[in-house]
């Protein structure tokens, strides 16, 4: 089983993402760190929104990008080459259907949450302000990227509403455009290049980051058996 990846990185962290599982990825401040923490993540994403899964995992660096961003904090700006190539009809079904499960899911680890409002990290700024630490600061953060994706494909969207319900009439609005699966590569905010597939990669992404904080967070506070876990995240060991 190979597992091609795309990898950025600005020379001392790396951010590596699994091009056939959309929002699957690990960060290290080495790329050989974060190649091995992919088989784990591999399996753990397989879990989620099944499929099997072989023991014998190599990794293939298929591009790379040198960026001067933040990629310790998540910042990133690549586009995949096959972000760029022509969307099918199935294949934007499968990337929708993964993006509103995450939704769903995201939303269902939200709600198992007792105190909202409970942290359990110290206060910590990124690019993008300061790091959401409690449940209602991530999960308001990753709802409210809603109508900005969708609008770097020039989609109109809005954040009203749940994180399932905003992206879902986000899709709807994405579906009334003509000729939508044409996959057009747009120049979007700061220079940044998006499409389609580039979008939907990264709400699966963005999702993923968030909820495996949230869920960290909830088990440190609450104990996992009081929280759900949608994501099929492993429980770290103390």
């Amino acid at each position: 089983m190979t597992v091609n990846c795309v990898w950025e990185h600005n020379g001392k962290d790396t951010l590596l993402y699994a091009v056939d599982y959309p929002g699957a990825y690990t960060r290290g401040e080495s790329l050989k760190t974060a190649v091995g923490k992919m088989p784990r993540e591999i399996a753990l994403y397989l879990k989620w929104c099944g499929g099997s899964i072989d023991d014998d995992m190599k990794i293939a660096i298929v591009q790379e990008k040198s960026s001067n961003l933040d990629i310790k904090d998540a910042d990133s700006d690549v586009l995949f080459q096959r972000e760029k190539e022509p969307l099918t009809a199935e294949a934007y079904e499968r990337l929708k259907e993964l993006a509103l499960k995450s939704a769903k899911d995201f939303l269902a680890l939200y709600q198992s949450i007792p105190d909202k409002n409970a942290v359990a990290i110290a206060q910590r700024k990124t690019f993008y302000g300061q790091v959401p630490r409690s449940a209602e600061e991530m999960y308001q953060h990753t709802k409210n990227v809603n109508a900005y994706y969708f609008g770097e494909i020039e989609v109109s969207a809005d954040n009203h509403g749940d994180i399932f319900a905003c992206r879902r009439r986000g899709f709807e609005a994405l579906e009334a455009m003509p000729n939508f699966l044409q996959n057009r590569v747009i120049a979007g905010s700061y220079g940044e290049e998006w499409s389609l597939p580039k979008v939907l990669r990264r709400f699966l992404w963005h999702d993923r980051i968030h909820a495996k904080a949230m869920f960290r967070m909830a088990v440190k506070v609450f104990g996992a058996q009081n929280i759900v876990n949608p994501f099929c995240f492993q429980i770290e060991k103390r």
